[in-house]
């Protein structure tokens, strides 16, 4: 009789235990292309007077923000499209997973969090833009791809379903929208991942017929640090007319914004209705009433300059072009408008995916799941990491190596010293007065290139063979570019 009773109490434990731990999540990871860290309107209201944006309204995003967290320092470890979007694949530095260009396709595509969960059971599928090279068909490591080539267009781009081309009609992320959609009402009673990638806001900033005057009229303010121009400008002779990459920097007198206030206005209204794209997601797991079981992750594969520092891409180091929105919703399990500020990197989110499923990390992965973040549960989490960018032919940035703490930032331009930049970023966000030559930055200079050391070592930094080689003089520096002479 006691053996019997026991056992009952055994059983109804369990059941408790079922009930209060939700089953395996449908998990929808959602990433734009160059959005800053700022370019949200929950973090405009932050900034209060200091925000460069204050009319941009997301309201959808916000809401994400609002019932999930908010990672208020996320940032990536290589600011360009498709190294970032490699990383966010399979949790490895550039230096070490084949992509340190935008014109390399991924042959690293054996252990990726969608290979993962695909083997702990779920379905898999990835939507909008892929950017490796220009890789085309079924998008390896998932079940159903529906995906288009390069950077694609804007308007009726054409999309390989399962790696065969179709017309589609619209604009692009509409498209992708409704693409994604479809797949989780016809998989409503699987366990699923989506991945669903949008172009916005790449250039050339087309955002849909609704919204192309939606900021025609708004108020631009011009950057407080438009005049800490970077180090290497017109330094580098890259092939092109001009010397310069056609996106990163002034290239004509006068202020930055207003001889680009079209790029502006177009960013911000592509990126409007990527706010609209997500509200259609959230009201399509609210209609299906798979809203609590659910996890939305919304990020970006980098930033994006407007002007700061004079450049007007991302590759360089700075804030704007390395940080980047994490927002995370899963209403089973984690808080509502909880806020974090440790470090958290592009790196960290295939290791994160599958910890939110229960799944291992293969050891090939170099990031750290931020789960236990959330739940207060991390122990010795990073206070340092290093940033790497690899020069590209036909380019003006050069190979960049930095690190980036919790106060600070140094930034180093191997074979060039010269250009080298330290920044207490707790007394100057915008980065604006360099430290690294005054007698003032000397200690921090050495604790930082001590740190930098130790980095490099922990993640095998190298210099690898697949990059671009850099277009270097007997001395190892840069070839500076042709002058013109003056008869």
């Amino acid at each position: 009789m006691l053996k019997s009773i026991l056992s009952a109490a055994l059983v109804a434990l369990a059941l408790v235990a079922r009930a209060q731990s939700p089953s395996k999540p449908n998990i929808i990871f959602i990433y734009t292309d160059d959005q800053r860290f700022d370019a949200l309107s929950v973090v405009q209201q932050e900034q209060g007077d200091k925000a460069r944006f204050p009319w941009f309204s997301t309201p959808n995003l916000d809401r994400l923000a609002h019932e999930g967290v908010r990672f208020r320092n996320a940032f990536v470890i290589n600011s360009l499209c498709s190294p970032s979007r490699s990383t966010l694949l399979n949790s490895r530095y550039n230096h070490l997973n084949g992509i340190a260009n935008n014109h390399t396709g991924l042959s690293d595509t054996t252990v990726t969090y969608a290979t993962e969960l695909r083997k702990a059971g779920y379905n898999t599928a990835y939507f909008g833009k892929w950017h490796m090279g220009n890789e085309t068909g079924k998008r390896p490591g998932f079940d159903y791809s529906a995906s288009f080539v390069g950077q694609g267009k804007y308007f009726d781009c054409p999309i390989e379903v399962n790696g065969k081309a179709r017309p589609s009609q619209g604009w692009v992320d509409d498209v992708s929208t409704t693409n994604a959609i479809d797949y989780i009402r016809e998989n409503r009673e699987k366990t699923f991942l989506v991945t669903l990638a949008f172009k916005s806001g790449h250039g050339p900033f087309q955002p849909p017929v609704r919204h192309q005057d939606t900021y025609a009229k708004v108020k631009l303010t011009e950057p407080g640090n438009e005049a800490a121009l970077f180090p290497y400008k017109g330094q580098i002779e890259t092939g092109r007319p001009g010397n310069n990459n056609a996106n990163a920097s002034q290239s004509k007198g006068g202020p930055w914004t207003a001889n680009n206030e079209q790029r502006i206005r177009g960013y911000f209204g592509a990126l409007k209705a990527v706010d609209e794209n997500v509200g259609r997601i959230l009201q399509t797991l609210d209609s299906l009433k798979l809203d609590q079981n659910t996890v939305i992750i919304f990020s970006s594969d980098n930033g994006f300059f407007f002007g700061e520092h004079g450049l007007g891409d991302k590759r360089a180091a700075y804030e704007e072009s390395i940080r980047i929105p994490l927002l995370v919703r899963y209403p089973a399990r984690f808080p509502k408008g909880k806020k974090i500020d440790k470090m958290v990197l592009n790196l960290d989110a295939a290791p994160s995916l599958l910890d939110l499923a229960g799944v291992a990390a293969p050891k090939s992965f170099q990031g750290k799941s931020w789960v236990p973040l959330i739940e207060d549960k991390a122990k010795d989490w990073r206070t340092s990491f290093l940033y790497e960018y690899f020069y590209e032919r036909n380019n003006q940035t050069p190979t960049i190596k930095a690190l980036r703490t919790e106060r600070s930032k140094l930034i180093l331009y191997p074979g060039e010293e010269g250009w080298s930049e330290l920044y207490d970023l707790s007394s100057d966000p915008g980065e604006s007065r360099n430290l690294f030559h005054t007698k003032e930055g000397e200690k921090l200079k050495t604790q930082l290139q001590g740190e930098l050391s130790k980095q490099e070592k922990a993640v095998g930094y190298i210099n690898p063979n697949y990059a671009d080689p850099r277009p270097l003089d007997e001395h190892g520096k840069y070839v500076r570019p042709k002058r013109d002479l003056v008869p």
